[in-house]
Formats: C-alpha cells, sequence, structure tokens
C-alpha cells in the first residue's frame, strides 16, 4: 500500500465531517469556547457619544490664548449629561464623562490648576486633545464577528460592549473515545504481569475537551469483536463523532478495522508518510466519521494534533481549520534525512529580534511520553531532505494547534 502524503491525508480528513446543521442559544458569559451560528453585527457606535479619555476639563480650544483663565462652570461625572458650554467657560470632566455641546479639547488635570473655581492652563494644549469621538472603536451595523467564530475572552468582552445578552451558537460537539488493547489497565487499578496503564484514553479525552469539544464517553474494549462491538454500538449511539486508538495495524488481534466492517461501516486504511504516527484509519459508521489513530501514545497525541484536530474544528463549524503554522531555525547535533515527513517534539525560545529556536528533545521514540509535557510543538522535518543546524523549518505551535 502507497503512503498517503501528510498534506493529503490532513486535507481529506479536515473535509471527513459535516458541517453542523442546527444552532442553539447561549448566555453570553456562559460563551467561551462557543462557535458562532451567526455573524454578529454592531447594534450601536461605541463610543455612543464623544466624550473624554482623561480626568481633566472640557474647553473650545478657540478659547485658548496663553495665561487665559477659564471659569469652571459645571462638574459633570461619567453617566451625567453636561450642560452646553459657555464661551470662554470650561466644565470638569472625568473619564468617561460625556464633551458637552461647544466643547471639542479636553486639558487633562495634570496641565492645569483650578483655584476657587478657576482654570488656569499651566501647558498649551493641542485641539482635539483627549476626546474619545462617537464611533471611533465600532460603528453601528458593522459586522464585528463572523459566523464560525471562536469566542474567547476578548471576543465576549466585544459583545458585552455591544449588549448582547444571548447569542446563537452552534451545538457542542460530541466525541466519543475508544482505547484497545488487553494489556492496558485504568490508571488507579493494580498492575500486572506484562500489562501498562492506559495513557492514550485520558489524554485524547483532554485534548479534546481543550478543542472545546464535549467527551460523552471514554471507553476501553478487550480485543474481542464482541467487545469492540458494543463499544461501538454505544459510542456511534450517542456520539457525532468517535475516535479509537489502537487495533489498526495489521497484527492477529488488531481487530477495530474488521469489528467497524461486520457493523456495517466503510474503512479506509491509510499509511501516511508521516513519523511518528503511520497508520491512521478513517471510517464512517450510521453516518457517523471513526478515525483510528495508532497506539503508541507520542503517535496517538501527535496525530491527534496535526489531522483530528482540524475534523474537529469542521464539524464545530469553525471558520477557521488549519491553525497557523510558523518557522524557526533548529537547534540540533545532529541531521535528519527520513523517508518519511518527520515531526520532532521540540521546545521553542524567542530571541529578542523575534527569531525562533527550535530545540528537539533528546529522545524521540514513539513511547517517550515525558516529552509531551516538556514540548511546545513540533517542527517538521520534509521527507527524503537532509536537515540539521541552524535550517529553518516549520514549526506547529501546540498552543494553536490544540485549541
Amino acid at each position: 500500500m502507497d503512503m498517503l502524503d501528510f498534506d493529503l491525508a490532513q486535507s481529506r480528513l479536515a473535509q471527513a465531517g459535516k458541517l453542523p446543521q442546527t444552532a442553539e442559544t447561549c448566555l453570553l458569559r456562559q460563551a467561551r469556547g462557543r462557535i458562532l451560528a451567526e455573524p454578529i453585527i454592531a447594534t450601536h457606535d461605541l463610543p455612543p457619544a464623544d466624550n473624554s479619555a482623561m480626568d481633566g476639563y472640557a474647553i473650545s480650544f478657540a478659547d485658548y490664548k496663553p495665561g487665559a483663565s477659564f471659569p469652571v462652570q459645571q462638574r459633570c461625572f461619567a453617566g451625567q449629561a453636561p450642560e452646553p458650554l459657555q464661551r470662554g467657560n470650561a466644565i470638569r470632566l472625568f473619564t468617561g464623562s460625556l464633551i458637552p455641546e461647544g466643547a471639542d479639547t479636553v486639558v487633562m488635570q495634570e496641565d492645569c490648576t483650578e483655584t476657587d473655581n478657576v482654570l488656569t492652563v499651566n501647558h498649551a494644549p493641542k485641539a482635539g486633545a483627549h476626546v474619545r469621538k462617537r464611533g471611533e472603536d465600532v460603528q453601528k451595523d458593522k459586522r464585528l464577528l463572523p459566523a464560525g467564530a471562536l469566542l474567547g475572552t476578548a471576543e465576549i468582552a466585544l459583545l458585552a460592549s455591544q449588549g448582547y445578552e444571548y447569542i446563537s451558537v452552534y451545538p457542542k460537539l460530541k466525541v466519543g473515545i475508544l482505547s484497545t488493547g488487553d494489556e492496558l489497565v485504568e490508571p488507579g487499578k493494580p498492575l500486572q504481569t506484562a500489562q501498562i496503564y492506559n495513557s492514550n484514553g485520558p489524554a485524547l479525552a483532554a485534548l479534546v475537551d481543550k478543542l472545546g469539544a464535549q467527551v460523552v464517553h471514554v471507553l476501553h474494549a478487550a480485543d474481542t469483536h464482541e467487545s469492540l462491538r458494543d463499544a461501538f454500538t454505544r459510542l456511534i449511539g450517542d456520539c457525532d463523532l468517535v475516535l479509537t486508538v489502537g487495533g489498526v495495524s495489521v497484527g492477529e488481534k488488531d481487530l477495530v478495522k474488521a469489528t467497524i466492517e461486520q457493523m456495517g461501516g466503510s474503512v479506509d486504511l491509510w499509511r501516511v508518510r508521516m513519523k511518528p504516527g503511520k497508520p491512521v484509519a478513517m471510517a464512517h459508521a450510521h453516518s457517523k466519521p471513526i478515525v483510528c489513530l495508532p497506539g503508541n501514545p507520542v503517535s496517538a497525541y501527535v496525530v491527534f494534533t496535526l489531522l483530528v484536530s482540524p475534523l474537529i474544528r469542521t464539524m464545530q463549524g469553525r471558520e477557521r481549520v488549519l491553525p497557523e503554522i510558523s518557522y524557526g531555525k533548529l537547534a540540533s547535533a545532529i541531521t535528519f534525512n527520513e523517508t518519511r515527513e518527520e515531526f520532532l517534539r521540540v521546545r521553542a525560545s524567542h530571541a529578542p529580534d523575534g527569531s525562533t529556536t527550535l530545540s528537539p528533545y533528546a529522545q524521540q521514540g514513539s513511547g517517550v511520553i515525558s516529552s509531551l509535557p516538556w514540548a511546545t510543538g513540533v517542527a517538521r522535518i520534509p521527507a527524503n531532505t537532509l536537515v540539521g543546524h541552524d535550517d529553518i523549518v516549520a514549526y506547529y505551535d501546540f498552543a494553536h494547534w490544540q485549541v
């Protein structure tokens, strides 16, 4: 079987799921991590009126002359309506106070002195200084956010400033996770001879949760058709997307592919030109996508980050499915030249000049779990290309690819 190019595999997986078909209403303060189901339009100008950016005094710049004094006509706090400014006068303002009719400049309090209700300006102001103009931030009827936008704290702040209490979002994607292998034991239980703890289930659940999807089930099945069939029946019935880990190779107990086919599903087994993570399967059963990941913990982690996360973003209805890729200089005492695209676990460091250095973890084996909390991302080493110290390579930052 020919190996599938990494970029092609990533593109196929990103398109393997359906966009959400329904929407629901969500309270804005509970919307972090949700995906907008429709564009958001500004309901009013922001600021809604000219206001002061400083504590100070409103004057008409035309009235200013060196040494001029201004009777203080009124003291106007934020939230109060000022009087129209009389010629030659000043009105005391505070940050956020409305600019009075007839005023066009704010003299900040540090540049002036008030004595017996008379203002003396000690430093010449600039015309229009410290005035926030109506609509300078947002104009009414302007599109603020597109459908498919991921809502973070900044987006929520913007929507709150426009008075939105509820918004329309897509339902949370429901994901089920299935690990396989008789050698696996769930954390918290005693280990027997030849057993290891199941790290893939909790790790994949955490990755799914970080992407804002809902983990419905985290199941483990024994290496039998019956156990796998029971698990798949439950997962397919309750979830929008199913992820399996392990059991998709060609060993005698690699039964995942055969079990899916017995249940009427179709399976496309890929060998992806990437290291770690060559065996990947894309399946569908009862119109639900199933992605089968390799069983080695690092392979599953990397394949999820680079291949599965775009599929999840598609099924969530996100506007942006593929995050940004940056570049950095490899800091390595050894050279690389693999027949597959190699994704090295690296830690990025950033110099004051903006350049990025990527330092590989010393051990790059697909079972070296200690590399994962150490790494900030993976560096992509092109296939059949000699790459070494100081070469520039693509960098997939976990901070972008796991959210």
